[in-house]
């Protein structure tokens, strides 16, 4: 190691105790040495021993000499100070006139003189020089840049000087800055800008020195300063998630999921349940989690290749089989059995043949068997051998469904139409209008077959009612005007002979008794009498 790079590192070793070096120091440099006052009260064997360990000497002063840098750093100060006495004065160290226990010091109080003192006492403080090499100038900075210096081996700032010695700093700042614009050190007669060596005073960082690549580390929530090595509170330390810059201004920002809340800094997770329902398809329900969402199948569904798929209704099936087709769930039925067009979890008696076993249910009765059996729509039943079918009803046969043309099917018939007619409410025949204006004519639509109508009242049925109702209704009116006439005709030729008999004025029915009635009677044949005689 080097005589200079060794002075170096015990620099640091004292820049390094410099917050807790006594700031009441001053000093003055000029060439290749350094005058530092050191107030602190101190005997003269320990001031002697201070000012080497500092890597100097306890200084000598000649008062017949200029002493503008000794003025300068006593200024105004009043007390005595610890000096070595001068060569040529024939005063050893310990000795004075007046005794061998007396030391030299300088007094001070508004003129320097010379004094001793008994060297076990405890003056003000005491002046220790320093001699160095390769000296740095002072360091080149802007008009509006200022620069203090540090002089790390005492713990003190000095101004008003030319040179400094080497583990000195430098820091350059603008006025009125909050933070320093750079940070040298002087080394073999240079000034050399931070971070440097993290060997050398943790390379000027004001934090932390990253030995592996020589730069300066911040602890958290604070960011490295542009100039390299002091920290400042990072912009982004307040904001959640993190934050972008957009020139010179940082922004927070959030993760995906979430938004930036009212202070602008905190983030708060969005609901895409509530404000994009992402979960689109069937049977698919959406659960919120912080900074997302998950797609999940609602009760009733399970997920079979990723596709939701309804098995509520295997739970109310009939017949209690189910069965995916076509990607859906479906009820299925036993055999000779149907699920029901009308309810899909029902199950319903189904035939394709002409006779069927009955779906019959036998219960006793005390002593009584009972069998009650039903068969499907356009069934009936039909016992052969004591066993109950179910026999497929000709609807063809035994009605007139159709207008034209009826083709009966088990369970059901389809009617059709003949050429030049179309079907309509599946059983009427209609024709097709033509067009005349044509040369060649219309051509006529094919019969029209009917889809297959349930087994039911025929609509025929209830138009014949309303038909028969109506012509019955003629019937008796035709009826009640025949009898009416009649009557008429009858009363015209009728004469009553009482209107006409001469010794009545006034003719009227009155209600008689059957006495009054005989007497009358009896009255009227006395009056008739003596005509006889």
């Amino acid at each position: 190691m080097t005589p200079t790079t060794r002075a170096l590192l015990i620099c640091a070793v004292f820049l390094c105790g410099l917050e807790e070096a006594d700031l009441s120091r001053s000093g003055h440099c000029a060439g290749t040495r350094c005058l530092v006052l050191f107030r602190e009260p101190m005997d003269f064997p320990g001031a002697q021993k201070c000012c080497k360990n500092e890597g100097g000497e306890l200084s000598s002063v000649d008062l017949g000499q200029p002493q503008e840098t000794l003025r300068s750093l006593l200024g105004e100060l009043s007390g005595s100070f610890w000096v070595e006495p001068m060569k040529g004065t024939g005063v050893k160290t310990g000795e004075a006139a007046s005794g061998p226990r007396n030391c030299s010091s300088v007094l001070t109080g508004g003129a320097l003189m010379m004094s001793f003192s008994l060297c076990d006492e405890k003056l003000d403080g005491f002046l220790c020089r320093f001699s160095f090499e390769e000296p740095c100038g002072s360091l080149l900075a802007g008009g509006d840049v200022q620069v203090r210096y540090n002089l790390s081996h005492w713990g003190l700032k000095v101004e008003d000087t030319k040179t400094f010695p080497q583990g000195a700093t430098a820091v350059a700042e603008k006025v009125g800055a909050e933070d320093p614009d750079s940070m040298h050190v002087c080394f073999g007669g240079k000034w050399f800008h931070a971070p440097w060596n993290c060997e050398v005073m943790g390379g000027g960082c004001e934090h932390k020195c990253n030995s592996s690549t020589n730069t300066c580390m911040c602890p958290e929530s604070q960011t490295l300063h542009h100039n390299n090595f002091t920290c400042i509170k990072d912009p982004c330390a307040d904001c959640k998630h993190g934050c972008e810059q957009k020139g010179d201004s940082f922004f927070c920002k959030c993760e995906k999921g979430f938004r930036l809340a009212k202070d602008r800094k905190s983030c708060l997770d969005v609901d895409e349940c509530k404000e994009q329902d992402p979960c689109k398809g069937v049977g698919m329900g959406c659960e919120n989690k912080q900074g997302g969402f998950e797609c999940k199948c609602k009760d009733g569904f399970v997920e079979e290749d990723k596709v939701c798929v309804d098995v509520s209704i295997c739970d109310k099936c009939e017949h209690m089989k189910c069965n995916k087709h076509d990607g859906i769930y479906r009820c299925e039925c036993h055999e000779g059995f149907r699920v029901s067009p009308k309810n899909a979890t029902l199950c319903e008696q189904y035939c394709t043949e002409r006779d069927c076993l009955a779906d019959c249910v036998v219960t006793r009765d005390g002593g009584k068997v009972r069998e009650q059996c039903r068969c499907p729509d356009g069934y009936i039943t039909d016992v052969k051998n004591n066993t109950t079918f179910c026999t497929d009803i000709n609807e063809c046969e035994h009605y007139h469904m159709c207008d034209h043309t009826c083709e009966n099917l088990f369970g059901s018939y389809r009617c059709s139409c003949d050429e030049g007619y179309e079907l309509v409410e599946g059983h009427t025949c209609v024709q097709t209008e033509t067009d005349e204006g044509s040369g060649s004519g219309s051509s006529t639509p094919q019969p029209t077959p009917a889809g297959s109508s349930p087994a039911a009242v025929p609509s025929y049925i209830k138009t014949g009612s309303v038909l028969g109702i109506t012509v019955f209704m003629l019937l008796c009116a035709v009826l009640l005007f025949c009898s009416v006439r009649y009557v008429a005709k009858r009363c015209g030729k009728f004469k009553l002979s009482s209107f006409t008999h001469p010794d009545l004025d006034i003719f009227y029915l009155q209600q008689v008794t059957t006495e009054t009635y005989k007497r009358f009677s009896f009255d009227k044949q006395c009056k008739n009498d003596p005509q006889r005689q």
